[in-house]
């Protein structure tokens, strides 16, 4: 008996067809009009919509709401059908263990079903979700990423650093597959300080002539950090010429700044979708990748969508993944907003301004809106600050309710230090943010920063 191919499984001649890589991908998105875009979206839409009236866990969730097939008309009617979360998908798969039902896998006799590829999500807020790809819309993910990499300028000769994690993890495979299908730069695909340790990721880096890193932004510090105590000035012993990371509202100089990097950038995406949006060398806000993603930004409570330029929870339908997982309406509870106007590159695509913190990890402080990475950003931001925090969530007995920002700190006994930050903190949120300060590498058990890709940030007691 003869299975499917990974490599045979699909038309890879009309998916590059139909999805510009890279090097014309500029030249494409500058020529198409948006209406032309539109056109290629209602398109993709529809076949979306019907694979998904064909998977269990749609075909409840729409139904729930009286929807029936053929209500859904094209992209006019997408807010007809009920957005849903990561919570959702962990409660299909408590009902179908171990693989829920959001998939496709049992649309197709075992013998005939495309080949898969199975990961998980990093579980940094709460117990890892499962993630399928199918062939077609595993390399249309590593075009898309591969784009970005290719706008912001990655070079032939260029030697990539990457500190994403692997294991069951899908970052670090994801990350390597667009590097090594679709450019021909030198790829170290190091990992985690568990999986290498760091103190030989900065030997690797010095002996392979590294000029690019990619990963979290909290491990790409702590390296620089390791590299200085190994006796090493990673501005001057190193040639990192562009940093590719996950920057939040952390300032890019507290990431770029340390290993003399000329450019860092920034990109978007979960492990359910893909890469979304990337900045440019405009850094002009984040390029949605608009004729793969439909991006919604609606109001967490209501749903509604809200005017540009406001905040609001990403919603997201990739109109390739017609497949064996479809991804429609999916909120990721990450919180962006629209840019208005154009892009100064030229493109004819929607701009975010970025990652701007969790609505299910925000603190709502005696009226408040508060986000963990917000608060982090401003606090390492002070000179005695050495760049890492964590913050914490407190209720005493009376019901009152506390954010504390633990700072690391040259001297955690610095009275100075400690009220200039509280000051600045107050002066920039509005209202009083607890301080305490720790000595350098005292918040690691906490963040767990040397052994995750993403860093802990937020530690709730309220809901202990």
């Amino acid at each position: 008996m003869t299975y499917p191919d990974y490599f045979q499984s699909f038309d890879a001649a009309a998916m590059l067809k139909d999805y510009p890589p890279g090097p014309v991908f500029l030249d494409t998105f500058r020529a198409l009009s948006r209406d032309e875009l539109r056109a290629r979206q209602e398109n993709r839409f529809q076949k979306v919509v019907a694979r998904g009236w064909e998977i269990s866990f749609y075909r409840r969730l729409w139904s729930e709401q009286g929807l029936e097939p053929g209500d859904i008309k094209g992209l006019n009617d997408i807010g007809k059908l009920p957005r849903y979360s990561k919570s959702d998908l962990m409660a299909s798969i408590d009902l179908h263990p171990p693989f829920g039902d959001f998939h496709g896998m049992d649309t197709y006799p075992p013998e005939k079903r495309p080949p898969v590829v199975f990961h998980t999500t990093s579980g940094t807020t709460g117990a890892p979700q499962v993630l399928f790809y199918d062939a077609r819309s595993r390399e249309l993910q590593n075009l898309f990423l591969s784009r970005a990499f290719h706008v912001m300028g990655l070079k032939p000769e260029d030697v990539v650093h990457s500190v994403y994690g692997h294991g069951m993890i899908n970052g670090g495979h994801y990350v390597r597959e667009a590097f090594v299908h679709y450019s021909n730069s030198i790829f170290l695909s190091a990992g985690t300080g568990n999986e290498t340790r760091s103190v030989a990721q900065v030997e690797l880096m010095r002996r392979f002539g590294v000029s690019v890193i990619v990963g979290f932004s909290d491990y790409i510090k702590k390296l620089a950090q390791v590299a200085g105590e190994q006796g090493l000035k990673p501005d001057h012993d190193f040639s990192i010429r562009m940093i590719i990371a996950h920057l939040g509202r952390e300032p890019r100089e507290a990431i770029g700044g340390p290993w003399g990097a000329e450019h860092v950038y920034d990109w978007y995406g979960v492990g359910d979708t893909g890469i979304i949006a990337f900045e440019g060398p405009d850094l002009d806000g984040m390029h949605v990748q608009e004729d793969g993603h439909v991006l919604e930004i609606l109001d967490d409570e209501t749903g509604v969508p809200v005017p540009d330029g406001e905040d609001g929870n990403m919603v997201d339908t990739v109109l390739f993944k017609d497949d064996i997982f479809p991804v429609i309406r999916f909120d990721t509870k990450d919180v962006s907003g629209f840019l208005p106007g154009s892009s100064s590159l030229g493109l004819n695509l929607r701009r975010i301004k970025g990652f701007l913190g969790r609505s299910d990890n925000m603190v709502k402080l005696r009226g408040i809106n508060l986000y963990p990475i917000a608060i982090g950003a401003a606090a390492v931001a002070h000179p005695a600050a050495t760049g890492e925090y964590v913050c914490r969530a407190e209720r005493d007995a009376t019901g009152r309710e506390e954010l504390v920002v633990v700072v690391e700190v040259e001297d955690p006994a610095n009275q100075s230090v400690h009220d200039s930050l509280a000051a600045q903190l107050k002066q920039l949120f509005g209202i009083q943010i607890l301080v305490e300060l720790a000595a350098k590498g005292a918040t690691a058990a906490l963040t767990e920063v040397d052994r995750r890709q993403k860093a802990i940030r937020l530690i709730d007691n309220r809901k202990t």
